[in-house]
C-alpha cells in the first residue's frame, strides 16, 4: 500500500504529461499508437471521474489527508469494537458459568429428592 501511495504522484504526473503531449501533437494517431497504454489509462480515469460527477480531480495531498482521517476513524472504531467484543466474551463466560451452577444445583436437588424418596 505504501509503495502504491508513494508512486501515485509520479503516475499521475506521467499520465497527465503524456496526455498533454498528445494534445500538443494535435491528437496525432501516430502519437496515440506509440503511447496507447498511458493515454487509455488517462481516458479511463477521466471517464470514471466524469461518471462520478467529479469536476476537479482531487490532489494527492487531499486524498492522503482524507485517507489519514479515515484511517484514524477506523482505528478508533476498532478499539471500541475490541472493547465491546471482550465485554461480550466476558458476559458469555459468565452466562455459561451461571448455567453450569444452576445445572449442578438442579442435579444435586434431584439427587437429594431421589434419596429422600427411597
Amino acid at each position: 500500500m505504501r509503495g502504491l501511495r508513494a508512486s501515485l504522484p509520479f503516475a499521475r504526473a506521467f499520465l497527465i504529461s503524456s496526455y498533454e503531449a498528445y494534445r500538443k501533437a494535435g491528437y496525432s494517431k501516430k502519437f496515440f499508437e506509440a503511447h496507447r497504454e498511458e493515454l487509455t489509462l488517462h481516458m479511463a480515469a477521466k471517464q470514471a471521474f466524469d461518471e462520478l460527477g467529479v469536476k476537479k480531480i482531487p490532489k494527492v495531498k487531499e486524498l492522503n489527508a482524507e485517507y489519514a482521517e479515515l484511517l484514524s476513524g477506523k482505528k478508533a472504531a476498532y478499539a471500541e469494537y475490541r472493547k465491546l467484543r471482550d465485554e461480550a466474551q466476558e458476559l458469555t463466560i459468565a452466562r455459561t458459568n451461571i448455567e453450569s451452577l444452576y445445572e449442578a444445583e438442579r442435579k444435586e436437588t434431584e439427587h437429594r429428592d431421589r434419596e429422600r424418596s427411597h
